[in-house]
């Protein structure tokens, strides 16, 4: 029910809306309702009267025409409209539901990132959303009217004659006992099966971004094997759902066929002892039609409804992830004044239960200074740089910029003075031009070029097909690393931050690669306070401090020159580099 209260929400500002869908499906199916009532009069009055022949072709030369302008002429525009506005408010809705949810998943920390398969999270964006009109459409709109239908129905067959009527829902009580008893286990199958695809989606996500890694290690048989037991998996939770189904469609559809030969035998004993007209026998039977049609949809909606809150189940989970990071009551902008930034007492942990991946960590690092992080893999000196964007929160002490705690800032105006050049820097499907201008939409083009000649981009970047306007892939795949991480500098010098953060930028290239983008790493760290995390030592020998990490504490700090001297951690390192 919470998540069914959750749902409503996006529905409120269409209520008019389904309301006004409702109306006119109400007028949709309340004419049909009239042709058993035309039934009977052609039959009773035409066919079956002693009029004259002239006068009974009049009389059905009139039916017709009445039958044609209410069933064609009124009918169409009442159809067209009702399926137009039913189609319009749920796609509207799952159009908000989908911006909310996507909305959402740009304020999760990279913890649930970390946890979550690619291709799970699609799967609910768009499988399980998809899934969940079937409350609105159906549970809404499809529902109200097929009761309505159902009782103007009965209420029509109890004037005609209440016996009968009370023959055709004798068997009313074993349909409830039916769903009720069936569709306990459905909404287990649905959720099941939900799962199922969305592993098997993410497994797919995954493993065609990781193609070359297939090729390279010839493991195409591996993969179809792996990936039809994925497959294998969701066919025999999709089969175990569709056998439910086909039972209880089976037990229900023969009980709807029991109600015909009862009804049958009792309006022909009627007609036989001249109690009811044959007319008014083929206009109730007609009505049989009309109860149990609306009845047979009442059920297949159960089934529906039964698999789309299972869906509900998993979006409103994703809507309801807390957001591990957020923005304090009441937070500031942060003012930067000269970008001084110190680190007091952190201690970090990813999770709760693990043991702190950061210790006790005390540092500052003056405005305009370049500090670099070293140390063996796994030390801390990502996770140390990753909590100064705030991507993950500190366990205690402090992280202040100009004297201001980071945790007391917005989000936003913290995270937009910092650039970030990663080792391996994520590019969009698009073009250059568009990748270059995430940096900062809003600036002009002429900004763009320079911003690309400032990182040596724009000379590779004019002698490809179409220049600015080339298409480079998903993740960038028709570009080399280089160029990718040119794109990727030209990006944080449009952004023109004040702090910058390099995590291994140049560790993954060539020497001629790595020439060049030295080149314009140098040009964007002047006049700004700068982190680097290197793993190559002779790319960091100017730095104003050097940290070494070591098992998330600082074992060493000081220049090149002196922690050289000291013959410690650090002069292990990089004599060991250049052996």
């Amino acid at each position: 029910m919470k998540q069914f209260r959750l749902y409503l929400r996006f529905v409120k500002p269409y209520r008019w809306m389904v309301a006004l869908t409702l109306l006119i499906g109400m007028l949709k199916f309340a004419i049909p309702l009239a042709v058993p009532l035309f039934l009977q009069y052609a039959v009773d009055d035409i066919l079956l009267s002693n009029a004259s022949q002239g006068e009974r072709l009049s009389r059905l030369m009139q039916l017709v025409g009445i039958s044609f302008v209410l069933f064609v002429v009124i009918r169409y525009p009442i159809e067209y409209f009702r399926q137009y506005f039913a189609q319009l408010t749920t796609s509207r809705i799952l159009f908000d539901l989908r911006n909310k949810l996507y909305g959402h998943l740009q304020r999760l920390s990279l913890r649930f990132y970390q946890e979550r398969k690619s291709g799970e999270i699609i799967s609910r964006m768009i499988n399980d959303v998809e899934q969940t009109k079937s409350i609105v459409e159906t549970g809404m709109m499809n529902v109200w009217l097929d009761m309505f239908t159902l009782t103007i129905a009965l209420g029509i067959m109890l004037h005609m004659n209440a016996w009968l009527t009370v023959l055709a829902v004798i068997i009313l009580p074993f349909y409830g006992l039916a769903v009720v008893k069936l569709y306990r286990r459905l909404r287990t199958y649905a959720r099941s099966r939900s799962a199922a695809l969305a592993d098997m989606q993410g497994y797919l996500n995954e493993h065609v971004v990781g193609i070359p890694v297939v090729k390279s290690f010839t493991l195409e048989k591996y993969e179809e094997k792996q990936f039809g037991a994925k497959n294998g998996k969701f066919l025999e939770r999709a089969l175990a759902l569709t056998r439910w189904n086909a039972l209880t469609n089976a037990i229900i559809n023969t009980l709807t066929e029991v109600a015909p030969l009862i009804i049958l035998f009792g309006g022909g004993y009627l007609v036989i002892n001249n109690e009811l007209t044959v007319g008014g026998f083929v206009a109730f039977y007609s009505y049989l039609d009309r109860m149990y049609t609306p009845l047979r949809r009442l059920v297949n909606a159960s089934t529906e409804l039964t698999q789309a809150s299972a869906s509900l189940e998993r979006v409103m989970e994703l809507l309801n992830e807390p957001q591990h990071v957020q923005d304090v009551k009441g937070a500031k902008e942060l003012e930067l004044s000269a970008g001084r930034i110190e680190f007091k007492d952190v201690s970090f942990r990813y999770r709760d239960e693990t043991e702190d991946v950061l210790k006790r960590i005390d540092l500052v690092i003056e405005p305009g200074e370049t500090v670099a992080f070293v140390g063996m893999s796994g030390g801390g000196k990502s996770s140390l740089i990753s909590l100064l964007p705030r991507f993950y929160d500190i366990r205690e002490g402090c992280i202040q910029i100009d004297g201001q705690d980071i945790s007391q800032v917005t989000q936003h105006s913290l995270r937009s003075r910092i650039g970030m050049v990663l080792q391996d820097n994520i590019l969009f499907s698009g073009s250059v031009r568009e990748n270059i201008m995430l940096g900062n939409p809003d600036e002009s083009e002429a900004s763009m070029f320079e911003a690309a000649r400032r990182a040596n981009a724009h000379d590779f970047i004019m002698g490809l097909p179409n220049g600015y306007e080339t298409e480079i892939g998903e993740r960038g795949v028709k570009l080399s690393g280089g160029q990718k991480q040119r794109i990727a500098i030209a990006r944080v010098f449009l952004k023109n931050p004040a702090i910058l953060v390099l995590d291994e930028a140049t560790s993954a290239l060539d020497l001629e690669s790595e020439h060049l983008i030295q080149e314009s790493l140098q040009a964007l760290t002047n006049d700004r306070t700068t982190l680097v995390v290197a793993h190559r030592l002779s790319t960091i020998t100017h730095a104003n401090q050097i940290i070494v990490i070591e098992r998330g504490e600082i074992v060493e700090r000081g220049t090149h020159e002196s922690l050289m001297s000291m013959e410690g951690v650090y002069a292990r390192l990089y004599n060991v580099q250049n052996l």
